[in-house]
Parts: C-alpha cells; structure tokens; sequence
C-alpha cells in the first residue's frame, strides 16, 4: 500500500520560510505529477502548486513567486519551499497526485504563520 507523509510544517513569524516534505513508500512520485494542497479552517482545500512528470511547475496565485515546488524521483520525495510566509498561508499542507486521488490523502503537515 503506497502511502504519502508529510512533514516540515510548523510556528513560523510572517516573512518567515519553510520547507515541506513528502516522501513516498513507493514509485508514485516518479510516475504521477504531484501537487501541494492546503485547507485552511473553515474553508475548501486547494491547489497550491504542481510538479509535471517532466519538472514543469505552477502555481496558485496567492503563493506564486514565494512558494517554490521540486521533486527528487531518486529520493521518492517532492518538497515545498515556501517562503515570505503570510497568516493567511496558515493551513494543512497535503501532497497527493495532481489531479488528487482520494487513495494517498495522508495525515497533511500544519504550518502556522504569525503575524
């Protein structure tokens, strides 16, 4: 059973950086584009950030130009490096296949940006 978990998040101040990790107990990050989630209390989830098969990115347009999405197929990992942090970045981050699959919705990492 193939499983996402992510890790990284945490207390941050405003204009602060974090870097969010999801590992992969298989080959899916390798085969799939994958993206960054996030759900904020009291609202949808939604898309962040994807990585193609082939490196291309995009981003939401609240994150775009601070938050930076990568991967390493080696390492079965994909990482998000977010920087100049906002309170309204405050959220669960998830990662899960782009388009998501209700399979690999893992636990999601919180970060926190006070202001």
């Amino acid at each position: 059973q193939v499983q996402l978990v992510e890790s990284g998040g945490g207390l941050v101040q405003a204009g602060g950086s974090l870097r969010l990790s999801c590992v992969a107990s298989g080959s899916i990050i390798s085969s799939n584009a994958m993206a960054w989630y996030r759900q904020a209390p009291g609202r949808q989830r939604e898309l962040v950030a994807i990585t193609t098969r082939g490196g291309s990115t995009n981003y939401a347009d609240s994150v775009k130009g601070r938050f930076t999405i990568s991967r390493d197929n080696a390492k079965n990992t994909v990482y998000l490096q977010m920087s100049s942090l906002k309170p309204e970045d405050t959220a669960l981050y998830y990662c899960n296949t782009y388009p998501a699959s209700s399979y690999y919705w893992g636990q999601g990492t919180q970060v926190t940006v006070s202001s």
